[in-house]
């Protein structure tokens, strides 16, 4: 009985503090764009003695949650970094359990996703994934096309470097075949040919796991982003975190390097 007194008051807790946060948020100056680094998998895993597998598999309930949440809010751009280019330096039997986890996630999720008017779309080199991976990407991509509530950027085999140096020599190429100049170049011109060319730069930048580094991700459009990082471990991170973390958003003051 005692125990059952003690859940009952434990959700009791939750709950008023989960109200208290939904209440101070102001719906008027929701981020347009969030990025966010899940990170914290192998740790939670590690932490509760279980496989690195199970934390991967653990962290697909926090992603859900997110994009719930960002979606009922007004977020209108989220990008996730799922994969970098840096990953495949892990073990061989991870690598296979993530790919497999993305194919499982996109069969499972893509028709709910479409249903609530997700557009699903991919940034990174994704010719490197397996072409079971690849096919599915497309089709969440073709189902979800023509949706025009919450933009989900996948971020996959992604790296910042790597796509600034892929979008270097489009630039390159193009001056080549005289289709620009040097003169032409600036900083829009610059943002085209990146992977996040039809979205505007984040505004808001969330890394799990108590981390304090950009780790390779959207090294470009960061520049001016408000950075927030949470000890949790990604599979830890849930709706209420994404709110807390745009609360603390909305108290700061953007200068871009005005007074």
């Amino acid at each position: 009985m005692i125990e059952v007194m003690t859940k009952v008051m434990d959700f009791k807790k939750f709950f008023t503090k989960e109200k208290e946060v939904n209440d101070a948020l102001n719906t008027e100056r929701i981020p347009l764009h969030i990025a966010i680094i899940m990170d914290g998998n192998g740790r939670w895993a590690q932490q509760k003695q279980l496989p690195r597998a199970i934390g991967h598999k653990s962290g697909v309930e926090a992603l859900r949650d997110v994009i719930e949440t960002s979606s009922s809010i007004g977020v209108k751009y989220l990008t996730l970094y799922a994969f970098s280019t840096e990953n495949w330096n892990r073990p061989v039997d991870e690598v296979s359990t993530l790919m497999k986890l993305l194919v499982e996630y996109l069969k499972k999720e893509a028709k709910e996703l479409h249903a609530n008017n997700v557009k699903i779309n991919t940034i990174g080199d994704i010719s490197r994934l397996p072409e079971v991976a690849q096919m599915e990407i497309h089709k969440a991509k073709e189902l979800t096309s023509n949706n025009n509530g919450l933009w989900v950027n996948i971020a996959l085999n992604y790296g910042g470097r790597d796509e600034l140096l892929r979008g270097i020599k489009k630039m390159c190429s193009e001056i080549s075949m005289g289709k620009l100049t040097i003169g032409d170049i600036d900083e829009d011109l610059m943002g085209n040919y990146l992977d996040t060319a039809n979205t505007p730069d984040p505004e808001l930048l969330i890394r799990t796991s108590g981390e304090y580094r950009l780790s390779n991700f959207l090294l470009w459009q960061l520049a001016y982003t408000e950075l927030w990082f949470t000890n949790k471990f990604w599979p830890d991170f849930r709706g209420s975190d994404l709110i807390e973390a745009i609360i603390d958003y909305q108290n700061r003051h953007r200068r871009f390097g005005k007074v």
